[in-house]
């Protein structure tokens, strides 16, 4: 086993870097980062957060954690409609994770995800202390563009992008829990999910113009959805039945018990998806991008006026009735202090 690595020696051998970018004026190396947007062009900038024990297991593997700190990172970009551009990374580190193998993983992983969406880490900070993995990202686009949360309209359509509840299935099955277990056969394709979540930047990106309020699904389907409802003072109807029996509810979920299906595809978390609304006419321009961009998009409820009281969101079955939901759903979403 290697022994472990200094500070500078840390920095310099693992995450120095001088990859250019028209946006970067000045890189790693300085007390700080110089950055220019392009012409048209604002800044957005986002940090998350990932803590040992809270939003990963101890024994992750190094690499899968490099391609999630980041990943969970654009996932917001994408949720903004915004073009990655930088971050930032600032680690502490146990003693295990100070050694040089574990370092050269996680970079690795780290690295990986930020060439593939072309952006570049531009400093940071690094100490000793339980494993903690902050990364600031800053991304571009033009100011009247930007996908905010409290741009849903009445009338619009609601999708969501990819499929749900798989990290959540894996989550279950790493903790016994649901009658799962860590050899349970779901855990292959689902782990997956769980630990090298795919940010969805290009289809954020092509939701410019196209979709009036956007967030990405971490903390779970309901919750999210539930923070462009607030930010734009609607209300909406999802139709479980229509969820439940489309492209977002994968083959892994729908072999679970109803209540656990529910759960994870309503408030299963982690799964980094994008869920947005956008006018009915505008529903051929998210077909053609289903098909350019070989990613489902499922239409799953409409956008309605506030009511004067109640619950933001209705879940309905087919025929608009309310659905009965089964003994022991949990629609809570993921609560970073509970």
């Amino acid at each position: 086993m290697s022994k472990t690595v200094g500070e500078f020696e840390l920095i310099r051998r693992f995450f120095m870097q001088h990859q250019p970018h028209p946006s970067v004026v000045l890189g790693n190396g300085d007390d700080a980062a110089l950055l220019q947007a392009a012409p048209g062009q604002v800044l957005a900038v986002s940090t998350d957060m990932l803590v040992q024990g809270r939003h990963f297991f101890a024994d992750v593997d190094a690499y899968a954690l490099g391609h999630k700190a980041l990943a969970v990172n654009l996932s917001d970009m994408a949720a903004m409609g915004a073009q990655p551009v930088a971050l930032t990374l600032a680690l502490a580190l146990g003693a295990e994770q100070q050694r040089a193998e574990w370092l050269q993983a996680f970079a690795a992983g780290l690295f990986d995800m930020a060439r593939a969406h072309g952006c570049v880490l531009v400093g940071g900070d690094t100490t000793a202390g339980p494993l903690n993995v902050c990364i600031t990202i800053m991304g571009e686009v033009p100011p009247l563009q930007a996908l905010k949360r409290s741009g849903a309209q009445v009338g619009d359509d609601i999708y969501v992008s990819g499929d749900l509840g798989r990290a959540r299935v894996a989550l279950e099955a790493l903790r016994s829990g649901w009658g799962l277990h860590p050899q349970h056969a779901l855990l292959p394709s689902c782990r997956e999910r769980l630990e090298r979540p795919q940010p969805r930047v290009p289809l954020g990106l092509a939701l410019r113009g196209v979709a009036h309020a956007c967030a990405d699904v971490s903390d779970g389907l309901l919750a999210d959805l539930g923070h462009i409802l607030q930010a734009s003072g609607v209300s909406a109807q999802l139709h479980v039945e229509a969820l439940l029996n489309s492209p977002a509810c994968p083959a892994s979920v729908r072999a679970l018990p109803l209540q656990h299906a529910l759960t994870a595809l309503l408030a299963g978390g982690d799964d980094y998806e994008l869920v947005f609304t956008a006018p009915a006419f505008k529903r051929a321009a998210v077909d053609a991008l289903q098909t350019s961009l070989g990613l489902p998009l499922t239409r799953i409820g409409q956008v309605l006026p506030a009511p004067p009281a109640g619950p933001r969101c209705a879940l309905v079955n087919a025929q608009g009735q309310p659905f009965e939901l089964p003994v022991g759903v949990a629609l809570k979403g993921f609560d970073h202090f509970a």
